[in-house]
Parts: C-alpha cells; structure tokens; sequence
C-alpha cells in the first residue's frame, strides 16, 4: 500500500505517517517544504526508520502547499502517477489566533492545490482532514451528512476551514472521505502535544488560581456553551482505521468527536482537579452576557482604560483576543456513522477526566510558557544597575551580593564609610565588586547630591531598593516628650526615600523602564503596637507607592512593596524578646529583593501579614485586642523608656511564652 501525505511533519500529521508505516509493505511520500529539509532525519527518527532500508519507506516529496499542484517537480509527478492508492491530506492552519490571510492561504488555496495534485497523480482516494470549525456556529446538533447548513462562518478559522471542505466536495475528481475532528489536545497517554490551543489556553488561569487559593476553597467557574475535546491519538487511529475500511466510501464524511461532549465550566472544572486547583462549585452563565446590547457592548470596549485592561488581563493569562467569543459554543455533533464506522474496532475516545491529569502534568512540564522565561536574577539584573540603599550591613548588604553575583554593576551607599569599606573589601574576596558611595539619606541635600553623582557617572539606575531605614521600638505614652523620633524616623524611612526616587524617577521615565523596591514591613499590616513611628513611616511609603504605580502604569516604571518580617539584623538586636520570634536570616530577606525584581509583583508580603491585614479590615475590634494584649504582655524596656544602662525586663506573662516558645521550632 502506497500513500501521499500533505502536513506529516505537523501535530496530526505525524503521527499518521508513524501509524501508516506501521502497516505491512506500507511506503508513505509525504510534502516536505525544501526549507524543512533539516527536519527529515528527526522526522525519520520519530517514525522509528534508523536502517537504510527503512528509511526507503518513507519517501520526501519537495514542494510547496501554496504553489499550483503543490510545486512538484514534473519528474516526482511523472514517478508518482497511478501509484499512490490512498492521498491523506492534513496540511492546515488549525489555530483560533492565526492572522486571516495566513488561514486563507494554507487552508482554502493550500486544499485547492491539493485537489488538483491528486488528480494529476491520479490518486485511487482522497482522504481530507477538516474540522468541526466546518459548521461555523450552527445552533443545534449538526450531523454528519450536513454541510451547507452552517452557519456563523465571519470568524476567518471557520469560514475557511468550510471553504476547504467545499473545495474538496465540489472540486475533487478523485473519490473523496472528509474526517471532521473536534478540538484535538495531546495524547491521552502521554500527554504529548506541540502547542497551546483550545483549552490550553485556559491553564494558566486554572494555574495561577492555584498558587492564590487552596484546592479546598470552592471558586466560581464560567458556564458556556459545549465544547467537544478529543485526543491526538484517537483521531490519528480513527483516521487509519476508516480510510482502509468500506466505511471510507465515496462522499462520506466522519465526525472524530466526543460522543459527550462537555459545558465550557465542566471543562474548566475537570481541568482545575486535574491541576489540583479549587474545585469550581458555583457557575455564571456566560449566555447572561448575550442580554447586554452589542451597542453598549462595543461602547464600553471603545473605551481606551477598558481596552487596556482588557489586553493587560487577556495577554497576562495568555488567551487570544477572541476566545470569549467562543465560550457560548452553540453547536453539538452527531457521530452515529463513525461509531459505526470503529465498531469493532477497540478504537473509542476516551473520557476527558480519565485523561485530563495526563494533559496537564505535560503542559506544566514542557509547554508553560513560564518554562520560556529567564527567571534567574543574572537574566533579569546582569549588565544593568543596581542601587541598594543601606548596602553596607543587613538585608542592604545581603541583597547587594546577590545582585553583584548576578552580574549587575551593584551600587551600595551608607553613612559610615568604614562599613562600606568593609563592605566592598567582602565582595572582592568573592571575585566582584561594588561601588560604594557615602550619603546621609535623611539630609535633602545629600540626596540630592547622591542621585546628580549617580546620572553623572551611571546614568542613573535600572533596579532601585530602597532600603535604609530606622526603627523604634517605643510605645507612644514613652514618647511625649520625644517627638523626635516621629520626626527623625519620617525623615529617613519616608522624605529620603521619596527624594532618591523622584531623584531617579525622570531617567527611568525617558528610558521607558525601571523597578522600585521598597522595603516596607509586616507592621504596616498588623498595626503593631509600639512601632507607631516606624510603622506610620512605612505605611506613608506604601500609600506613596500605590499612587506612584498607577500614575507610572504606562511608563514601563513598576514598584513593588515588600511588607518585610523581622529580619535577623543589628536593627532588632537591642531587643531581646526576638530571640524567641521566628525571624528571617539576611539572606532569606535577600531572596524576597531578588524576588520583588524578577517577577516584580505589586507586593511581597507573609501569610502572617496578610492574616493580619485580612483580620484588621474584617475584625478591628478583635484585631486590636488581640495586638493590645501583646503590647501589655510586652513592655517597654527600661532602655525604651529612657533609663540609660537597663535591661530589658519582661512581664510574667511573656517570661511564660518565651519558656514556651523556646521548645518550638519554626
């Protein structure tokens, strides 16, 4: 048995040919673009053909599907001619997205090419893969003996994958059989699949749903239209098994669906168990939408912030632009003459949720399009400039060696000069440096000469972390006659940190990009009670940050907040009660920097901080007794209060819990 094969280095196509070959006495030509030339021995590798005597039985044919009688050389007509007896053609674009004069090129002239090649070859039959998209949107169970009656064929995909079946049963003089496959998706054993269509483009919604919420918790799913999923594997054994049957009469045509079929929300919900997301329990009726009128519809997306948001949303999850369009899919599919067809046969498509795990575990494994994403620090900072405020110890100098690591020109700046010193004299010994600057960030003009120094000699800077910072542990009826240490620590925390970056803002601005990392603190979040001055200090840079972030949303400026824990640093040391908390090593803070300037979120924060947080806008009331009985349970130390040489001295109560918390481990 002698075949032709148009598309066999694609998806389907492929795997057809290794089918084909499998039996006997079998040789299989297939069209091979000249420009694919390189691809022959990897397709010969895939259909198992290592000998030379093997490798005679798959056979290229040069040529080219847009070219008239597939720009066949004359020769390879001429030795094809009354040999071929069964020509399966698959060369198509099956993509939602692709643009639509590519679709009606490869799908409507590529079909007509193919057609009169057959003729000229005179092929004994003509197998045409098609698809479901040939019925348009027809509302209503289309059947397999239909065609004219489609309906809903303005979409580029569905009109011209109609139009290419309508070339093939108008056209062709050569027996024809159409196959109709509905959404095909990777193999239903190993998952195996070579892009993201269909469904897929709904996995990294179900994914970042996962890293959000536990699989527990139920979530609101979209309700749609049916949608009909089969796998690679059963169309390329339904496909084999039909055409050498007397099934594959002339003119008949086969529906390779799922006899099913499933709601857009099953799908989504199938999908997210499968990924071990939250299950959806509760569904909205995309039909509800239909009830908006299309002229406050497209009044709406007229509306350039709406456009915006829309485009941010659709390119963040990584679905095409018009995939709403399709959520209400109204047609179902009749298959009464392909199960006819493969009765007998052992060959039937699987249930989705017994293979839907499959699919997934590849996705996530090989065709995430996050794999593609050079998410190391050295691809994100390397050649590019980094400023750390407060480099010279702590989560400053923890952070500063990462990015130097990484291949970043790492600019460090602090008060003490012999701390930058030492600084720098630690990162030679290992193999880098830094540059490092003496500034008082609480005095203005300071500032303002540390950033003139910076555009001067670096043009400025790529990654900002603003993290210099002071904190005062001292409770507010301590404070009356202190109210320096509002105003010193505002002038740091807040005033310093705003002039550096409104220093460094209009370079970021005429380059069109740039990162801000403030390093904010989980006491923002709780309310802890004696930080009133560090923590309104850090929560007047967050407000700061929040407004920056939407004036700079369209500047490539990005800002992330970082709600940082306590951190082993010599900024708590004096407090001896966090001996006993659990606390972040200085590398572990510089993790979260490194973090904040890789996948630069809106904010890095605990599940302690955000519980606190969550507990202050639902609960106040409880929230501040629970932060009041830790204020009484801890009191100021004799230092806080202003007794030189105290100690600090703990209530009955914390001596308890700290004798209890020193036989916990975190």
């Amino acid at each position: 048995m002698q075949y032709f094969v148009t598309g066999a280095t694609g998806f389907i196509g492929k795997r057809l040919v290794r089918r084909l070959l499998d039996r006997r006495g079998a040789t299989v030509y297939f069209l091979l673009r000249p420009a694919s030339a390189g691809k022959l021995d990897e397709l010969l590798r895939y259909w198992g053909l290592v000998k030379a005597a093997d490798k005679a039985r798959a056979i290229p044919v040069y040529g080219d599907l847009t070219a008239r009688k597939l720009g066949v050389a004359a020769d390879d007509v001429k030795r094809l001619k009354g040999q071929i007896d069964h020509f399966h053609h698959l060369a198509a674009v099956y993509d939602l997205a692709a643009d639509e004069d590519s679709q009606a090129t490869v799908n409507i002239d590529g079909t007509r090419n193919a057609v009169e090649f057959a003729k000229s070859i005179d092929a004994r039959h003509l197998h045409h893969v098609s698809s479901i998209a040939a019925a348009g949107l027809y509302e209503g169970v289309f059947r397999e003996d239909m065609f004219d009656e489609a309906e809903g064929l303005e979409h580029p995909y569905f009109r011209t994958k109609h139009e290419s079946e309508k070339i093939v049963r108008e056209e062709s003089r050569v027996p024809w059989t159409v196959y109709r496959p509905a959404m095909v998706v990777g193999d239903s054993r190993s998952g195996e699949m070579d892009k993201i269509d269909g469904p897929y483009y709904f996995f990294k919604l179900i994914q970042r749903l996962r890293q959000i919420l536990p699989p527990w918790m139920p979530s609101v799913g979209l309700e749609g239209g049916r949608v009909n999923i089969v796998p690679v594997d059963f169309v390329v054994a339904a496909i084999d098994h039909i055409s050498h049957s007397a099934a594959a009469k002339k003119g008949a045509c086969f529906h390779l669906v799922d006899p099913v079929g499933y709601r857009v929300g099953d799908v989504l919900d199938i999908f997210s168990k499968a990924a071990h997301a939250p299950k959806m329990n509760l569904f909205v009726n995309a039909a509800l939408l239909g009830f908006i009128p299309k002229s406050v519809k497209k009044g709406l997306f007229a509306l350039a912030p709406v456009r915006r948001i829309r485009k941010a949303v659709m390119k963040d999850l990584g679905l095409p632009e018009d995939i709403m369009s399709f959520v209400n899919y109204p047609t179902r599919f009749d298959c009464r003459e392909t199960l006819k067809a493969l009765e007998g046969s052992g060959i039937e498509c699987p249930k989705l949720r017994d293979y839907a795990w499959v699919l997934w575990d590849y996705w996530e494994r090989h065709l995430d399009p996050a794999l593609s994403i050079d998410r190391s620090l050295r691809g994100t900072v390397a050649g590019k400039v980094v400023l750390v405020t407060g480099g010279s110890s702590g989560i400053g100098l923890a952070a500063a060696h990462r990015f130097a690591e990484a291949g970043a020109l790492t600019v460090i700046c602090g008060r003490e000069q012999a701390k930058l010193d030492e600084a720098c004299a630690e990162a030679r010994a290992r193999g880098y440096a830094f540059v490092a600057y003496t500034v008082d960030l609480a005095d203005m003009a300071d500032c303002d000469r540390f950033v003139k120094t910076l555009v001067e000699q670096h043009g400025g800077v790529d990654f900002l972390i603003n993290n210099a910072g002071r904190s005062i542990r001292r409770a507010i009826e301590s404070s009356y006659e202190r109210f320096h240490d509002f105003e010193r620590t505002m002038q740091l925390n807040y005033f310093g940190c705003l002039r550096v970056t409104m220093g460094l803002l209009p370079g970021m601005v005429a380059r069109r990009r740039g990162h801000v990392v403030n390093i904010s603190s989980i006491g923002v979040l709780t309310n802890a009670p004696r930080f009133s001055a560090y923590v309104a200090s850090k929560a007047a840079l967050d407000a700061w940050t929040r407004c920056a972030s939407s004036e700079y949303a369209d500047q490539g400026i990005t800002f992330t907040t970082i709600n940082m824990p306590l951190v082993r640093t010599p900024m708590i040391a004096p407090t001896q009660i966090y001996n006993n908390v659990p606390t972040l090593a200085p590398e572990e803070a510089a993790d979260l920097i490194a973090q904040a300037c890789i996948a630069r979120p809106v904010r890095i924060a605990t599940r302690l901080g955000i519980a606190g947080e969550v507990l202050h806008a639902l609960a106040p009331r409880i929230a501040q007794i629970a932060m009041n009985t830790s204020f009484r349970m801890f009191p100021d130390s004799s230092a806080a209060k202003g007794e030189k040489g105290a100690k600090a001295q703990l209530s009955a109560e914390a001596v308890a819990l700290q004798q209890m918390m020193r036989g916990i481990h975190f």
